[in-house]
């Protein structure tokens, strides 16, 4: 039976307009740009909160912008002395129904089209969005009604992860994945960055257009993917080539090829099981679809890419490394999205900025961000060490936590602020976006599935969705923390949320320590060959 693409390119099919060179390659960046635009939308939709707390609760005896009394007042029922905990009430409403949205996410969407499954939820997602913000102009001052908003759309956003990383999994090998998905994870950080300045645009004005502008914007964006977006390369008539592909579980021994050192120590370990899973490549040496971020082979789990089947929750989990994996990326995210929602707050409380300017200082850590997503997914590339890459990045995230702390107590300059919160944005959110994205696709790949695709959501939405956890707990912690203290002790408390960070950004360590030591063990037993062969020769 024809899989029916878009209508949008069938339509452009209809009129003759078809690329006129490479196919697969155009529609491949055609696939990777919508996909990119999409999840750009849903972190766009997301950042507004974060800005517009500090217009919800002003803090006049300390904002130098707000000396009229009559400018200073805020909105109920945020205007109290519990307002944290509220705000908390409000993050952990989204997070923990996001959390849970995006592990029921990836089975729906193996089981549906994921085109429809999208556009539906970026729909949704704009309406959420924009109810959100007509409470200003309705006048709500009710706390269920935010509440119940923010729940809502923490279910609908839950479907915007598992589909895009199918897509392009899809039509991505993993020869260049983490450079590839490197550099397209900065979505998270561009929707972050845009975000924050559409928010902080209106927020002094009326506050509610930084809620209603983004929901139209992802709403329109997911019309734009309805008509255009193409899920898997058979929709075009593409059948893609298994040639440097190295997702396919058929491996060819026409010549040499180049694999990263780590790997070779998972080939030699791995032998016996690899025989069971491919066997007509029992006799070679090398075998070049092995995985250097994962443990032991298992037995196929799914039909294959000839018989797709949905892979079930529990078989998902017997994949080697998705549970070390999926543990450090709960506290890798929680100290991601403690930022994403506090950190407007933190710089204000510090630097006595405006909401404003608090607002346009925090996008700086998703501008470090995007730089640290990229470099470590072509350095994972490079040496197939993604754990390693992650563990570097995290054992230097906790220094730098702390010199962030100490450093904005002294009142830094704009200059030494700006550096600061850009070299933090590199160290946390690189592990974050490698994780959830070629770490996801990698594991979602694996040859004991044989090629099946239909896997890479339900795996997908089994890491995320445990990091989606760890991203709901950090900012409902530092709301807790934070509301135990007054006005006097605030300094305090804050040093307390960045102990926890501290903490949390150890333990994403610890998690990876196994698979980090294999490919340690990998790259010394790959020298040593290589000393062995020069020798010889």
């Amino acid at each position: 039976m024809a899989v029916r693409g878009p209508p949008g390119i069938r339509f452009l099919q209809w009129l003759g307009l078809t690329p006129c060179w490479d196919r697969q390659k155009v529609y491949q960046l055609w696939t990777l740009f919508l996909t990119f635009l999409c999840y750009t939308s849903y972190h766009l939709s997301r950042k507004p909160i974060s800005i517009v707390k500090n217009e919800l609760h002003k803090n006049c005896n300390t904002t130098q912008n707000n000396t009229n009394t009559a400018n200073c007042s805020s909105w109920k029922p945020f205007d109290g002395s519990d307002y944290e905990s509220l705000f908390g009430d409000l993050d952990t409403a989204f997070l923990f129904a996001y959390a849970g949205g995006m592990f029921f996410s990836g089975h729906i969407a193996e089981r549906s089209n994921l085109r429809y499954f999208l556009v539906l939820g970026m729909l949704s997602s704009g309406l959420m969005t924009a109810l959100f913000g007509l409470g200003y102009y309705w006048n709500i001052h009710t706390v269920a009604f935010f509440v119940i908003v923010q729940a809502v759309a923490g279910v609908v956003q839950a479907t915007g992860w598992p589909a895009v990383v199918t897509c392009v999994g899809s039509w991505f090998g993993k020869g260049r994945r983490g450079f590839i998905m490197g550099l397209w994870n900065s979505h998270t950080s561009v929707g972050n960055i845009l975000g924050s300045l559409i928010a902080a645009a209106f927020v002094s004005e009326a506050w509610g257009l930084s809620f209603v502008v983004p929901g139209i914007i992802i709403a329109s964006v997911g019309i734009l993917a309805f008509f255009f977006l193409i899920t898997e390369p058979k929709e075009v008539g593409i059948v893609m080539e298994d040639k440097g592909r190295k997702d396919s579980y058929t491996v060819q021994a026409d010549g040499p090829t180049h694999i990263p050192l780590c790997e070779r120590c998972f080939n030699e370990e791995s032998e016996t099981e690899t025989t069971e899973v491919v066997p007509e490549v029992a006799s070679l040496p090398v075998v070049a679809d092995s995985e250097p971020l994962l443990g032991e082979e298992i037995k196929p789990l799914s039909g294959g890419p000839s018989n797709p089947k949905a892979i079930s929750f529990l078989g998902a989990l017997k994949i080697p490394g998705v549970i070390e994996f999926s543990m450090c990326l709960f506290f890798a995210k929680l100290v991601s999205y403690t930022f994403l929602y506090w950190l407007p707050k933190y710089i204000k409380d510090e630097e006595d900025y405006s909401p404003t300017v608090s607002g346009d200082m925090s996008t700086l850590f998703d501008v470090g961000g995007i730089v640290g997503g990229f470099l470590a997914g072509t350095i994972s590339d490079f040496t197939g060490g993604r754990a390693t890459c992650c563990v570097v990045m995290l054992v230097l995230g906790a220094p730098m936590l702390y010199v962030t702390q100490v450093v904005f107590q002294t009142k830094p300059s704009t200059s030494t602020a700006i550096g600061m919160l850009a070299a933090l944005g590199f160290l946390v959110n690189g592990p974050y976006a490698l994780i959830t994205t070629a770490v996801s696709a990698d594991l979602g790949t694996h040859k004991s599935l044989k090629g099946n695709a239909k896997a890479l959501s339900t795996v997908t939405a089994i890491i995320d969705g445990t990091g989606s956890i760890g991203a709901a707990v950090g900012p409902l912690l530092a709301g807790i923390i934070l509301n135990k203290a007054g006005s006097e002790q605030r300094a305090a408390q804050w040093d307390n949320v960045f102990y926890m960070l501290m903490a949390s950004d150890v333990l994403a360590c610890l998690f990876l320590l196994r698979v980090f030591v294999k490919e340690i063990k990998g790259w010394c037993t790959g020298r040593c060959f290589e000393q062995e062969t020069s020798n010889v020769t």
